[in-house]
């Protein structure tokens, strides 16, 4: 039998989604911060449709999957949220995928990133996209290294089909959040270091998730993806 939401589901996503916005509006106090430069983004991938349609309704507007497949039936269950793709895009899943997100997070190498830009190109509107950075250097991990992306970078601002606002990373698992802001400050400090090099805004740094998001919102963290810490345990299985 498939999971369902508990009776007190609602109860439970409310009081969590208050927390979180309060722990995010004191993360930006303590580094003198406005809480709306800060965009939450609920990273559903443990959750039913039905809670993913729950988390829009409470004021979740943006949601996040991981993979292709089940971001579009989410989509197509809940089409009025605001779609972000934090997972791997392979090239064949492109022409599917693309027209259902507002931002994809994750584009890992140059050719993924020239598909993008066909895509793009073809429909006459640049696709959205941030560089996956593997700052934390780990092999398991994939993204460019910090040293291939001002050529990526390079790449991205000659292909009128992607508008690339920005950069993402994911920090190594710790149960010290602290020791994810060396991570944070480097693709920080990246960052800053492509806008000065290629004049592009570069507007987004996506970093930070539930065990480290205020660490990554004091070193500047525009976008959180925040999933377990609202979502755990509301649907257990039956």
């Amino acid at each position: 039998m498939a999971p369902r939401m508990t009776p007190d589901t609602r109860s439970i996503l409310t009081q969590r989604l208050a927390d979180v916005w309060g722990r995010i509006a004191a993360a930006c106090q303590r580094v003198g911060r406005d809480p709306a430069t800060v965009t939450l983004v609920a990273a559903t991938k443990s959750v039913s449709c039905d809670v993913a349609a729950l988390a829009l309704e409470l004021g979740m507007h943006n949601l996040a999957e991981s993979r292709p497949q089940e971001l579009w039936k989410k989509a197509a269950a809940v089409p009025t949220a605001r779609w972000h793709l934090i997972g791997h895009l392979q090239r064949n899943k492109i022409d599917r995928t693309i027209p259902l997100v507002t931002l994809v997070h994750s584009v890992d190498s140059e050719r993924v990133l020239e598909a993008l830009a066909a895509f793009g190109t073809k429909q006459g509107k640049p696709v959205p996209v941030l560089l996956e950075v593997n700052c934390s250097r780990e092999a398991a991990k994939g993204g460019f290294s910090p040293e291939a992306v001002p050529a990526a970078c390079d790449q991205a601002a000659t292909l009128a089909g992607v508008s690339l606002r920005g950069l993402m990373t994911m920090a190594a698992y710790s149960d010290n959040p602290e020791d994810a802001r060396p991570t944070f400050v480097e693709l920080r400090q990246l960052r800053d270091q492509l806008r000065s090099r290629s004049g592009l805004e570069l507007p987004e740094l996506s970093m930070g998730m539930s065990g480290d998001f205020e660490v990554a919102i004091e070193e500047g963290a525009t976008l959180v993806r925040i999933g377990t810490t609202l979502f755990d345990a509301l649907e257990p299985s039956l």
